[in-house]
Order: C-alpha cells, then structure tokens, then sequence
C-alpha cells in the first residue's frame, strides 16, 4: 500500500521537480556567464491575461467598430500583434494547453463539462515551472481544469488563488451564483465579495503585484467575461451595458459589449498600476483570448459564434509587450498558438523543459525579437468536440502558412459520429489567400491535403497514445482535500447524456462518510455506491442523506445514488445540484 502521506501526484511531481532541479544545477555548472540563465534580480516578471469567447476581430484595433477598446488597442499599438494566433475552439481545451505547452488530449482534458474539464494532477504548469525557479505565482479568475485535488490551482503551482469553481460563474457547483457580488474561493475558502466579478479579480491581481513587487512573480489573470451566463443581462453594471442597450442591441450582444468596454478598463488600470511601481520595464505582459465563441462584431470569418474548426471560432487576438526588449508596432504573420506560450516563457527566463514531459509548442522568442523567419515544416493540429470519445478528424484542423485542412466542420455536438479513415471528410483552404474560407481546393491540391492528413493522423494517435482519451482522476481520502466535493454535472463521466459516475483514485482502504444531495427525494430507502462492477448499500431512514462505507483503495469508477423504496432510480442528466456528494475519509485501515 502506498503510504497515505505521499499521495501518487505528488510523487510524480517530486520526481519532476528532482530532475528539474538537478537539470538547473547542471546547466549552472556548464554554463559560461554569455549564456541564457537568467540570475534572480533580472528575471522578468510575468503577467498573462486571458479573456473568455472573444475571437480575433472582436478588439478595436482589429476591426472592432461597435465596442470602444481603447487600453488593448494602445497596448497592441505599442507592442506585438500576432496577425494569426490560434487557440482551441473551446475553453477548458485551451486552457489546458495553455498552462502546459501540450496538446489537451495529452493532459485529460477532452472538452469542457460533464467529466471532460479535469486535467491530470501530474501535469506540469507554466506556475510550477516558475514556482521551482523562484517566482511567487497567482490566479485570479478561472481555472477550468478541475475542482478536485490533485486538478486545483494550488497543487499545480499557485501561491495565490481567487477563481470560481467549474466553467462560468454561476454554473455548479457554485450555483447559485452572480457575477456582481460574487461569491468566489479564496485560497479554499468560499467567500463573499462585493463588486463585479473582472473589477475584484484585477484588484487582487494588481494588490498581488504591490505585495511582490520586490520578487519576481507570475499573474495568471484569466477572466470568464466574455462569457454570459444563463441570465442573460445581470453579468455587468448598468452603466456598461444602457448605452448599448440604447442603441437597439440585443441585450445579450449590450451585456458582452459592457463587459469587454469594463475589461478594457481594467486593463489600463493594470498597465498603469505596471508604471506607478516602476515595474513596467520589467514586466511581460501577454493578452490573448481562449477561443472566438461570442460573436458581437460582424465579420466575414467563417464559424465565428459556434465550436468550429474555421477561422472565427479560433483564431485569437494575441499582443505582447515587454519594454525596452521586444519592439515596438511589430506585427507578426507566422502562426501561432496557445501551446507556445510556456515554451516561449521558459525560453525567456532560461528553464528548460526537457524533463520527461512532451512538449508540442515551441518558443516565439525569435519572432518576438525580430528574427522574422519562414518554418513552412510547421504544422498545428486543433480538434475539440463534446463527449468523452474524440473521433478521428471530427471538428478538427490542421494549420500551416499557406494550407489548413478542415476535417468534419460542424459535428462538434455529435457524440456519436463515424467518421471514415478511408474517405472522410475534408475541406482544404488557401488561408493565405482565403481567409474566410470560400473556396475549398481539396480536388485542385489532392497531394497537399494528403499530406496534411497523414500528419493528423501521426498527431491523433500520437496524443490518443498519451493518456488513452481518459480524464484526470479526481483524488479521494487525500490529506490536501478531505472531505471532496465531486460535482455530478461538472465532473462526473456521462454515456448517452447520463452520468455513470466520477474516475477516481482512492488512496488508502478505510472508512468514508458519503452524503448525497437528495434534492425533494426524503423517503425511506438505501445510499447506493458503486465501485467498479462492486455495489455496496446502507439504509437511510426518511429525510437522511448520509451513511459511512468501507471502500477499497486503487482506481475505480465511483458513482452514488438514493435509491427510495418503492420507487425506480432515475439518473439525473440536469445541470443541477442534485446527485452531488461529499465524501469524508473517516479512518484508515492499516
């Protein structure tokens, strides 16, 4: 039995971190003072801000005419504009990406919901790799990569946390929930705020920077605006969206239209906060966006609004600056993506990543400094769809400078799709001269697409082979979270729309107290568990909701349920509250 203090993650972190730290000490003793490590007192600081659903044309300067957004676009004015940046078509698949450089089949994390948004505790992020070499780290906004140990932003490298649980504000299992007011979780604690949601996530940002302002830190600052919630019309003050409203918008397109004008907002007062410290020379900034899914500006890029694999649903507004090291007005032509990110950023501070982890993206810091260079071997591979079974070429596409194939476009809710690896379906596109995507060569270029199609199939079962599709393993009985919270509709596995429970790891044999919310159900009956194809029951008397079990340690599928005398269990698909547990370790069996 492994022993309960070293949990399975963190075992393979410590052996991580072992070979990270023996790496840096070697590279310090074989290196001469011309190369890159960086010494502690001229490592940059690092801030990363993430917008949700805003795609590329949505930001002023990019066409935008409808929303003013005049800080982003003096910052891109001033910076580096990347001209064709791409990002999944979803969020939690980016983000996923973005932490870690790799591809998010490789990481877990297969879409966004009902078990497909949890990322394997033994990844490694952009803040473990800074934590390790020295920067204090912190998050301010959403996570999306799971809610349990070992997925939490506090085991994988931040210092500082103040996110909201699941997708969306509000969503479970933080429901109800407001984006004015919000209730949010910081450092594990749940806690009630007061103000609107990008404003109290910017000011702990900004208070983080004060508070490290001697160190170097990372700010991981990834709002959820753009992304509305189900009540359409409360997610920003009045002030932001009345002027819209008073134009005859849609109250949806004045909602998002408040809130990207208050972003914008915000994202002055971080830049100004920047020189009011005197940090702004010493500061990496980055702003990009997690996909291009809320549509509030018209343009001719196709897919723009909807999970796709053309141009509008990902490709991404991407601006750096760093002064005094990048240039100023640089535009960027060469593709691009949220996999670069970490590379590009260990590259500047001098970490290497070539520690056992794959890495797929690769360093920008050419291009960032000028170094303009042609790579037409480069090839990008995005595919997102929902479910848990990713098929082959469904809502995908492969990127490189002239050519992308498009696999299956418009199959991203089709869970049960074939596809044909003898004659699929495949669009190709001249993006350099068609980026709107009108005309499809596939019959005038059979060789190019050919060709970009054997890569996807290299790329699919390549990163199938990394982790087999399978989702992170929400961590049971650990000493870092005890009692778990395991959300049905978030984080538990569904087949066909209904939830047949939560990949787990129980790490040690013993006593848990398990209690269900019951919903109105409050008659006599028994708390069924099932592990794997073993089910256990206690009886629960009326109005009950808990019992305690003895399970097994190891991996299993765990699900529970109440099953009420003289009445059929119904599994509950709703994204609801109902059906969610809590589960306590109670004791362990030597």
């Amino acid at each position: 039995m492994m022993k309960h203090n070293l949990r399975f993650a963190d075992f393979c972190k410590f052996h991580f971190l072992l070979l990270f730290l023996i790496g840096v000490l070697f590279m310090d003793i074989a290196c001469s003072d011309t190369d890159k490590h960086i010494s502690a007192e001229d490592k940059p600081n690092i801030i990363l801000v993430m917008i949700d659903n805003l795609g590329f044309s949505e930001i002023g300067i990019n066409g935008n005419d409808l929303v003013k957004t005049p800080n982003l676009d003096r910052f891109a004015r001033n910076g580096i504009q990347f001209a064709r940046f791409y990002s999944n078509p979803m969020c939690a698949p980016t983000r996923a990406s973005l932490m870690t450089g790799r591809y998010h089949y490789r990481t877990g994390v297969i879409h966004t919901s009902r078990g497909g948004a949890k990322m394997f505790g033994d990844e490694v992020t952009i803040a473990e790799y800074l934590k390790s070499d020295g920067y204090a780290t912190g998050i301010f906004g959403k996570w999306h990569l799971g809610d349990n140990y070992p997925m939490r932003p506090q085991d994988q490298g931040f210092d500082e946390i103040l996110i909201h649980k699941s997708g969306r504000l509000g969503q479970v299992p933080d429901s109800p929930n407001t984006y004015i007011n919000p209730k949010l979780w910081e450092n594990g604690q749940y806690v009630q705020k007061q103000g609107y949601c990008t404003d109290i996530y910017f000011d702990a940002a900004i208070n983080f920077v004060e508070k490290n302002q001697k160190n170097p830190f990372f700010v991981y600052l990834p709002t959820n605006v753009a992304h509305a919630s189900t009540e359409v019309g409360v997610e920003v003050p009045e002030k932001y969206s009345t002027p819209y409203l008073a134009k005859g918008l849609d109250k949806k397109i004045a909602t998002v239209c408040g809130m990207l004008n208050n972003f914008d907002e915000n994202f002055g007062r971080l830049i100004t906060s920047l020189t009011t410290l005197k940090l702004r020379n010493k500061t990496i900034v980055i702003f990009l966006s997690d996909d291009g899914n809320v549509r509030i500006n018209k343009t001719n890029l196709r897919g723009q609004g909807y999970a796709s694999p053309y141009e509008g649903s990902i490709k991404v507004p991407c601006f750096i600056q760093w002064p005094d090291h990048f240039s100023k007005g640089l535009n960027i032509n060469q593709i691009a993506s949220h996999i670069d990110i970490l590379p590009t950023l260990l590259d500047i501070v001098g970490i290497d990543t070539k520690t056992g982890f794959t890495v797929d993206g690769m360093s920008l810091l050419p291009l960032l400094k000028g170094n303009i260079q042609n790579n037409p071997d480069r090839m990008l591979f995005l595919q997102c769809q929902r479910g848990m079974t990713p098929h082959r070429y469904q809502n995908s596409a492969v990127i490189e400078e002239r050519f992308k194939l498009v696999g299956y476009p418009g199959t991203f809710e089709e869970r049960k799709l074939v596809t044909s690896r003898d004659n699929p379906v495949l669009e190709l596109y001249d993006i350099s001269a068609d980026p709107a995507e009108t005309n499809d060569l596939a019959e005038q270029y059979p060789n190019e697409l050919e060709k970009l199609r054997s890569a996807y199939d290299a790329w699919f079962d390549d990163v199938k082979n990394s982790r087999q599709f399978q989702p992170g393993l929400i961590h049971i009985g650990a000493d870092a979270e005890n009692p778990s919270y395991l959300c049905r509709y978030q984080d538990a596995t569904y087949i066909d729309k209904i939830p047949t429970g939560w990949p787990v790891y129980i790490e040690s044999e013993g006593n848990y107290e398990i209690t269900i919310n019951r919903g109105e159900s409050i008659g006599k009956g028994q708390l069924v568990v099932r592990y794997d194809s073993t089910y256990v029951r206690q009886p629960l008397n009326e109005g009950e909701n808990q019992a305690v079990f003895n399970l097994p340690e190891g991996k299993f599928k765990l699900n529970a349920w109440v099953k009420e005398d003289g009445k059929k269990y119904v599994p509950r698909p709703n994204e609801d509250l109902i059906g969610d547990v809590l589960i306590r370790r109670l004791s362990v069996n030597d």
